[in-house]
């Protein structure tokens, strides 16, 4: 399904601050209805805290935030019926089977029960899961909780699907696999896909545009081939190289990982 020219994501002069540190510094873009769109930047860039100022999870402290017509901080309702999100760290009830977590989710997000079961099937079934319906989510691999959280962001139709670093700590063949379910259904139902990462190589292969964020700044936005055009280079990791003066180091990225896996929570004060 063709993506059309409607902005379904707004964003305008948006700042975070945390005291005298600025998070988010500035920002302003905007998504279109069905695209795949990429925040690409380091640990630490503030891709995350953007995502939890557009999803209702923070306040800004100053701008303007519209998503699918509706302002975030003074509506966060109807925003949040608008959006599924993936989170960063698992947020699945592990001691629930797969399909109870499911079943919690339809209900706090009012699925009507007339075709609830039927959408929660129909979805486990997509994301090759329904097999192991019954089984305790703290059985499941890595790869296995990712899709389960994939379907539960989809339960209720959103208009958007929010992902923050989707792919941290799944091998590539899992990794590769996740993308295949998001591009089918950004495909079948013309959903919006909004993900943040710092893989070089899952930014260009998968969004449409891409938004090079460092230092809380957007730096460039575009295709990767505008991205290369303007910055004169061969390919996005030099593109980035150019425009920020600096890379994504893997290892970096791994450590701020281990980190995070070891108890920093989502909605905290993290970058």
């Amino acid at each position: 399904m063709e993506q059309d020219n409607t902005n379904i994501i707004t964003v305008s002069n948006l700042v975070k601050k945390f005291k005298d540190f600025t998070a988010v510094d500035d920002i302003t873009f905007e998504v279109k209805r069905g695209e795949i769109f990429a925040f690409l930047g380091p640990n630490g860039a503030g891709k995350s805290t953007t995502i939890k100022m557009l999803t209702t999870l923070l306040r800004p402290t100053s701008g303007k935030i519209t998503i699918n017509g509706f302002d975030p901080v003074h509506n966060q309702h109807d925003t949040r019926k608008s959006f599924g999100i993936v989170f960063q760290d698992p947020s699945l009830d592990s001691d629930l089977t797969a399909l109870e977590n499911m079943r919690l989710h339809a209900v706090l997000y009012n699925v009507p029960k007339d075709i609830r079961n039927t959408r929660i099937e129909e979805l486990m079934k997509f994301v090759e899961l329904w097999d192991r319906k019954d089984a305790l989510v703290k059985t499941f691999s890595g790869g296995m909780k990712r899709r389960l959280e994939i379907a539960r962001g989809l339960l209720h139709h959103p208009k958007i699907l929010f992902l923050d670093e989707p792919t941290l700590g799944l091998d590539p063949q899992t990794r590769n696999g996740m993308w295949n379910y998001i591009k089918d259904i950004n495909e079948k139902e013309g959903m919006t896909v909004f993900f943040t990462t710092h893989y070089m190589e899952e930014a260009e292969k998968i969004a449409q545009r891409i938004a090079i964020i460092d230092h809380g700044k957007i730096i460039a936005i575009g295709t990767g081939e505008e991205l290369k055009a303007k910055t004169g280079t061969n390919s996005l990791e030099e593109a980035f190289l150019a425009l920020t003066g600096d890379t994504i180091r893997e290892e970096a990225a791994s450590g701020s990982d281990r980190m995070r896996a070891m108890g920093r929570m989502w909605g905290g004060r993290g970058r």
